[in-house]
């Protein structure tokens, strides 16, 4: 009974009776969604021991770097390999095999080479030529197979054993793999200025044979590994860029800071002036933007090639490319235009809840100002991201690359029946094989395995993305749950400061850890199942592209566009229920139903001054942001004559520029917790 006096009616199902003794939050609280916390815990522990297989099976080398036909990696160290970082195929016409698209491996010799060759030759041209100069079998062996030094053997047994390639032709690295390099001149493709060759067979064929071969390995490479090593590359190139500009990249954080801190400190005593002074400033620097954007446009429109469209370039890493088409500026311009339109608007018809927004910024100022280490929990959330993202993406490249060699059949034949079954390489040449199937190969095809795990890989990387999801969910309800913890405590004293509690933030921690942790992840489960279905929808439209089935299209989008409004509306919800939960301690289902018909019997003031106030926060962000994206940009560009040598030479300036006009986000999403646990009171 004691308790119960303490705790206010709301919390007996009565939401809607005020209650002028309440002081909130409740602190006399029990465990929530025990049996939700337990299955938590025990996924967690299950993730570790997942992680822990992943690590003990797989290799990320196997993900990366080709494998030559023994299952070698190229460029390993410590085999002999090691300074041979290139794969090198033996026939590349082989590759324009239909087989390729079904077994995924061109059915050809492949060896791992240092270079790759930079002129034509055939094997029959350099026994020939041997005789006479011993340096034509120096550089031809090189793209033989290992221990193999004899030119003499006949031409017929050396093709036939494929202890050297009958044909090399000139080539390039493309992903750490020779292909021909291809050149057109004046309409014509050639290689080496040839558009013929020798294949070594005594037959003269056309470089088109070599691109369909070129073409054809390439398509199997850009099912996986592509996009990889492309990500891999502008990783690299994004990683050397933090490297040569952290320092700059800290000052532009630290000025983002303080002048966010300023604007959040200044809003209690000139919220309403500095309201109309940003918006002022907003208005006029919109205005800037649709008259340069328009400057732009007319400048580029009378230039030749300015008139290609975005889509005809594609994706480009270097974004400078953009700038250089007329449309990219139109873009600009229309868009800032409907901004200036919106921003207008809304200020005409919604005058009377600006003065309400305005009133809540002052209050919101004095709630942070009193309760200032709010301002720093967005570092642990980022911190416990950043860990969930690294520990989910190291335990998919460990599963993917799980598994020993295998080897198949590969045979030019198209009615060898051995084709594309599994072999053993050290017996390969004693088997029927190679006499039912001339030309037959045992060439390694990829990385598995037929145990219990291996054959559950596929279903081990959907738990896996689940379980990440999950845990990205439980990190951000965690914050948004102390956060509103925390504005309780504020909101509910008396006197401001003196009857705030210490560490209200750490208490509000404490309290959702101890007691809410099952209700926290209830919440974030049904959030992540609905985000797991989307991204299945996605890939399922991603495979889909190419179908001419129209109801197939209808149904898929209609899916999409269902599920992605649960999300959004799921994820309102859980907001709100996790407010009700840092006040009154209740259960999630609870907590959400009593959120939800409060929000209901004041749903259209909630939605306009909700929105209204998003949009005064989204002002201050784009002021600031704004501004520090405009210096950085002109900084890092060498725009600024008296600082032009202190700038460091970047791949992409734009990642200094995004990490530096970002840093606002955060000092607003503590505004925004503020607002929706006013709003939802």
């Amino acid at each position: 009974m004691a308790r119960k006096s303490a705790i206010p009616p709301s919390y007996y199902g009565e939401p809607h009776k005020f209650d002028p003794t309440f002081r909130g939050p409740v602190h006399n609280r029990g465990c929530t969604d025990v049996l939700c916390c337990v299955i938590f815990v025990i996924v967690i522990l299950g993730y570790i021991v997942l992680g822990t297989v992943a690590w003990m099976h797989g290799d990320p080398r196997k993900v990366v770097y080709p494998t030559d036909s023994y299952g070698q990696f190229c460029g390993q160290q410590g085999t002999p390999n090691a300074n041979k970082a290139i794969l090198f195929y033996f026939n590349i016409l082989q590759c324009a095999n239909p087989t390729v698209l079904i077994n995924l491996q061109c059915p050809t010799t492949q060896l791992c080479v240092s270079k790759c060759p930079d002129r034509f030759a055939t094997y029959i041209d350099m026994q020939y030529n041997y005789r006479r100069n011993k340096s034509y079998w120096d550089y031809y062996k090189q793209f033989c197979k290992p221990g193999f030094n004899n030119p003499d053997k006949p031409v017929s047994q050396v093709l036939r054993d494929e202890d050297c390639p009958s044909m090399i032709v000139p080539s390039r690295p493309f992903l750490q793999r020779c292909f021909p390099d291809f050149i057109t001149r004046n309409g014509t493709l050639t290689v080496a200025n040839k558009t013929n060759f020798k294949d070594g067979h005594g037959k003269v064929r056309s470089v088109v044979d070599l691109r369909d071969a070129a073409k054809q390995e390439r398509t199997v490479l850009s099912g996986g590994i592509t996009s990889l090593l492309d990500a891999k590359e502008v990783g690299v190139k994004i990683f050397e860029d933090y490297a040569s500009s952290w320092f700059w990249i800290l000052i532009g954080l630290v000025i983002s800071m303080l002048v966010s801190l300023i604007f959040i400190l200044l809003l209690r005593f000139t919220a309403g002036v500095l309201f109309w002074m940003v918006i002022f400033g907003v208005i006029v620097a919109v205005g800037y933007g649709i008259w340069h954007c328009y400057w732009e446009y007319s400048t580029l429109k009378g230039k030749p090639d300015s008139d290609i469209t975005i889509s005809d370039i594609g994706f480009q890493t270097d974004f400078r490319v953009y700038l250089q088409l007329s449309q990219t500026w139109l873009i600009f311009m229309i868009s800032l235009a409907v901004i200036e339109a919106v921003i207008i608007i809304v200020l005409i018809f919604l005058r009377s809840r600006v003065r309400i927004a305005i009133a809540l910024l002052k209050e919101g100022s004095k709630a942070i100002g009193c309760i200032m280490s709010t301002l720093f929990y967005p570092i642990i959330t980022f911190l416990l991201l950043a860990l969930c993202i690294a520990y989910w993406a190291v335990t998919a490249v460990f599963l993917a690359s799980s598994g020993e060699a295998v080897y198949k059949v590969m045979s030019t034949l198209p009615d060898c029946k051995y084709t594309n079954l599994t072999c053993d390489p050290e017996t390969f040449s004693q088997s029927n094989v190679t006499k039912l199937c001339p030309g037959s190969q045992c060439t390694f095809a990829f990385y598995g395995g037929e145990s219990l795990y291996h054959r559950y890989i596929f279903v081990l990387q959907l738990c896996n993305l689940l379980v990440f999801l999950w845990l990205v969910n439980f990190t951000i309800a965690l914050g948004q749950c102390t956060l509103a913890g925390a504005f309780a405590s504020y909101y509910w004293a008396l006197r401001k400061p003196e009857d705030i509690p210490p560490c209200p933030l750490a208490s509000s921690f404490g309290r959702a850890l101890r007691y809410h942790t099952g209700s926290l992840a209830f919440g974030a489960l049904i959030l992540s199942i609905v985000q797991f279905i989307r991204i299945i929808l996605e890939y399922l439209d991603h495979k889909l592209k190419g179908a001419h089935n129209a109801f197939t299209r209808f149904l898929l989008c209609c899916l999409k566009c269902c599920f992605w409004c649960l999300e959004h509306f799921i994820k309102f919800m859980n907001r709100n229920a996790y407010i009700m939960i840092s006040i009154y301690g209740k259960n999630f289902c609870a907590s959400a139903r009593d959120a939800f018909f409060l929000l209901m019997r004041n749903v259209m003031r909630v939605a306009v001054l909700d929105k209204v106030t998003d949009f005064l926060l989204f002002l201050g962000k784009l002021l600031i942001s704004g501004s520090v994206g405009v210096l950085a940009f002109f900084f890092f560009t060498r725009q600024i004559p008296v600082i032009q040598e202190e700038v460091p030479s970047l791949n992409y300036y734009w990642v200094p520029l995004l990490v530096s006009a970002s840093n606002t986000t955060s000092c607003s999403r503590i505004f925004l917790y503020f607002f929706l646990f006013i709003c939802i009171l």
